[in-house]
């Protein structure tokens, strides 16, 4: 629902969290400087189609009034670019929009009992490592942002927040509806 509001002790846990979050970005973001091409502008990534935690879209409904009030961008891109392709909320970003462009990496259910481990990267970037010679499947694990702690510990404040546990997630551009 685009109209959740949270108390803001809840609000601030999830600014907390984002800082953390930037705190661990940033190493293996340095560590890759060379390989990432992401900068301002840079939207390729930014989708339409991206939905966030509820609890994250209460906080850019808190902290952006602003942004909201302008209106969205146009249908197709995320709703929240600037004509220049600029991000209008990126104090404010949600959690997946600090991690992209990084290399991801997650498990899933292999064979066996086991696990089969999964990555991906913005294609651009993926260019750029190649050709730099740091093809995405020889990076080291250090080298990737791993999918799933870091939403686990979203979901969990949002479930503390909402008092049960049900991942409610938001599309960015229902924010402005």
């Amino acid at each position: 629902m685009a109209g959740d509001t949270y108390p803001r002790e809840f609000l601030e846990k999830l600014v907390n969290l984002h800082q953390e979050v930037d705190a661990a970005v940033q190493p293996v973001a340095s560590r890759l400087e060379a390989d990432l091409v992401c900068a301002r502008g840079c939207s390729g990534c930014c989708q339409d189609d991206l939905t966030v935690f509820t609890l994250e879209a209460a906080l850019i409904r808190d902290r952006c009034p602003d942004v909201l009030a302008a209106g969205p961008a146009p249908v197709g891109a995320c709703a929240f670019l600037d004509p220049d392709g600029a991000c209008r909320i990126y104090p404010h970003r949600p959690y997946v929009c600090r991690t992209q462009g990084l290399p991801l990496r997650w498990l899933e259910p292999g064979p066996a009992d086991g696990e089969t481990e999964r990555r991906d990267v913005c294609p651009l970037n993926a260019e750029v490592m190649e050709t730099n010679g740091r093809p995405l499947a020889q990076l080291a694990t250090g080298d990737c942002w791993t999918l799933g702690p870091w939403e686990g510990r979203l979901a969990s404040l949002q479930a503390e927040a909402d008092g049960r546990f049900e991942v409610r997630r938001t599309a960015l551009r229902d924010l402005f509806y």
